[in-house]
């Protein structure tokens, strides 16, 4: 069982990782899923989304949970039958599932170089600090950026919410692996604590609002 990383977060929050190393044939072994998830990863053309997917199954089983207890709302937001929070993520070889009783997000994105070529798409002018900061590490930074995000869209799932616009990512220092991140949408200004971790030329960024002191 390829379970890549387990990180408690807190006492309600954790993540696990897996290393997607099997086949799809293998990953299907002791997993029911729903007639709607069949027919979803049947509908998959590509064969790593399909072992992504079900390496995802794997990682709720280990959560205590089975694909009956997943569901999603208008949005595309995961949900669990029991109330707690949830978050979902897949690149490439890896995936990753967040679980706490807090609304969470998480995403895994692979470090490429190509990410320099469309910063200007999500990065505001408040963020470009941390990348001349970074600039030996451009690519590094831009993707905790991106990831941190794409984490902060999926746990505020609202529509029209802009990465550039609406999303902001405070100054932050690769070696420090702690990141804060604000909202600000329709007069409403969100906080949020986030942290990092790079492996094998990935990184992976999850995100939970902020205490209030």
């Amino acid at each position: 069982m390829p379970l890549y990383k387990t990180i408690t977060v807190d006492q309600s929050t954790n993540v696990l990782i897996w290393k997607i190393e099997e086949s799809y044939e293998s990953l299907c072994e002791g997993i029911e899923l729903t007639t709607h998830c069949q027919n979803r990863v049947n509908g998959m053309k590509s064969e790593m989304h399909r072992r992504a997917f079900m390496s995802v199954r794997h990682l709720l089983a280990i959560f205590g949970y089975t694909d009956h207890d997943l569901y999603y709302d208008e949005f595309g937001k995961p949900h669990l039958t029991d109330g707690k929070q949830i978050s979902i993520t897949h690149s490439y070889e890896f995936a990753g599932v967040i679980v706490s009783d807090k609304p969470v997000g998480i995403d895994i994105e692979k470090q490429r170089e190509k990410i320099q070529r469309i910063a200007h798409k999500f990065v505001n002018e408040f963020e470009n600090e941390s990348i001349i900061k970074q600039d030996s590490d451009k690519t590094r930074a831009l993707t905790v950026i991106w990831g941190a995000k794409e984490s902060l869209y999926k746990l505020y799932a609202t529509a029209g919410l802009s990465f550039e616009q609406h999303i902001f990512i405070s100054p932050f220092e690769l070696e420090y692996p702690f990141i804060y991140g604000a909202i600000s949408y329709k007069d409403q200004i969100s906080h949020y604590d986030m942290s990092f971790l790079e492996f094998e030329g990935f990184t992976c960024v999850y995100a939970q609002q902020a205490v209030e002191e």
